[in-house]
């Protein structure tokens, strides 16, 4: 079993022994093409599923940098993998915005507070990564520490209008219906929304790249779906 354990010094980055996802990324020459796997950990392991019964609860796994770390590096354990993923979730600034974000079984994501109006937009903090999200950078600190150089890691973040889609829905959505509501009849609300959450996007990805991940993906979850 992998066993991480977080210690708070200065991290001395390694020279990565294998770099073809990075070298690929920046269209250099490469003997086999990187794919992504969009589950490259989750509950196909039954590791995962071991460490996710001793965290209790997602959100306790996501905010635990030491089980987020060992759920992270579980897939390179079994596979010649030449990245790694960091082990979180999209919706963390949204949580870390006082939405309340819960996990209801068999049901996904949850907010206790949604998003209705633009006075309830102008009461939004933009977190600071550094407090609010403090568990996901000491996340990313022990990852690349117990990487060791192995490969990179890939950190993430959801875009703005993903994030915006769950906030104003409270939850996940087939139709659209509030989020597209506050769209056209309070377009200024939802300009405001989205400056807000590029701004706190902007934030936690510098931070995750200032904490040790080697690239960033923004993750459009929901653009593609909105008509």
């Amino acid at each position: 079993m992998i066993q991480c354990k977080f210690h708070s010094y200065k991290l001395i980055m390694p020279p990565l022994k294998n770099d073809r996802f990075l070298r690929a990324l920046k269209r250099q020459p490469v003997d086999v093409t990187p794919v992504w796997m969009m589950r490259q950990a989750g509950r196909y392991l039954p590791e995962y599923r071991a460490t996710r019964t001793r965290a209790t609860n997602f959100l306790t796994l996501c905010k635990t940098p030491e089980l987020a770390c060992e759920v992270t590096l579980q897939p390179l354990e079994r596979f010649p993998l030449d990245a790694a993923i960091l082990f979180s979730d999209i919706l963390t600034i949204p949580d870390a915005m006082g939405l309340g974000l819960y996990f209801s079984e068999g049901e996904g994501p949850k907010f206790k507070n949604k998003i209705t109006n633009n006075a309830q937009i102008n009461n939004l903090p933009i977190p600071d990564p550094s407090d609010n999200l403090q568990y996901v950078m000491d996340a990313v600190s022990l990852i690349r520490r117990e990487l060791d150089g192995k490969v990179p890691l890939i950190g993430f973040a959801g875009s703005p209008w993903t994030l915006a889609t769950y906030m104003v829905e409270g939850g996940t959505t087939k139709t659209f219906s509030k989020v597209k509501g506050l769209l056209f009849e309070q377009p200024q609300a939802m300009h405001n929304l989205l400056d807000k959450l590029a701004q706190a996007v902007t934030a936690y990805l510098n931070a995750q790249i200032a904490a040790g991940v080697q690239t960033v993906m923004l993750f459009d979850t929901w653009g593609g779906d909105f008509n």
